[in-house]
């Protein structure tokens, strides 16, 4: 997707926007398992569905907080945080992360993506701060809240 108008040279405009909201993605039980394969976190709340059908308070098992947070860029990506002017947009760091809600093996998460500040730098970089709100269908509360940075290179 692409955002209206919105450009490096435009970008000061957007600032306390909400830049849009991310298509729904599913969090399976495989991305669960590929996701505590490659970072080695097998813990039985994620990976042991039958002992988590009878164990968890959740029912089953549920995903890591770092696979959830792990979304978040390609989420933003989607709606068009990168503007189309950019020649590349580079994670920067996370200044806040809180972990609200487990999101339950199965169910659908979306990113609410809202452009917090903009930093210009030498060498036509720009730093910008958004603030992210990943939602999980059918629940009041987020997975998670996170402020995120990004570097832009025009």
């Amino acid at each position: 997707m692409s955002i209206k108008d919105y450009s490096i040279a435009t970008i000061d405009r957007f600032v306390g926007r909400e830049l849009g909201v991310s298509d729904w993605v599913v969090v399976d039980q495989a991305r669960i398992d590929a996701f505590a394969a490659c970072t080695g976190d097998r813990q039985w709340i994620h990976v042991d569905v039958e002992r988590a059908k009878h164990t968890s308070p959740y029912g089953g098992t549920i995903a890591h907080g770092y696979l959830t947070l792990s979304l978040l860029a390609a989420l933003a990506i989607e709606i068009g945080l990168i503007p189309e002017d950019a020649s590349a947009g580079l994670n920067y760091g996370l200044d806040k992360v809180r972990f609200m809600t487990p999101v339950k093996a199965g169910a659908r998460v979306r990113n609410r993506v809202t452009l917090m500040s903009v930093e210009k730098k030498e060498g036509r970089r720009t730093i910008i701060k958004t603030m992210n709100e990943l939602q999980i269908e059918g629940e009041e509360r987020p997975a998670l809240i996170a402020d995120s940075l990004a570097m832009l290179v025009a």
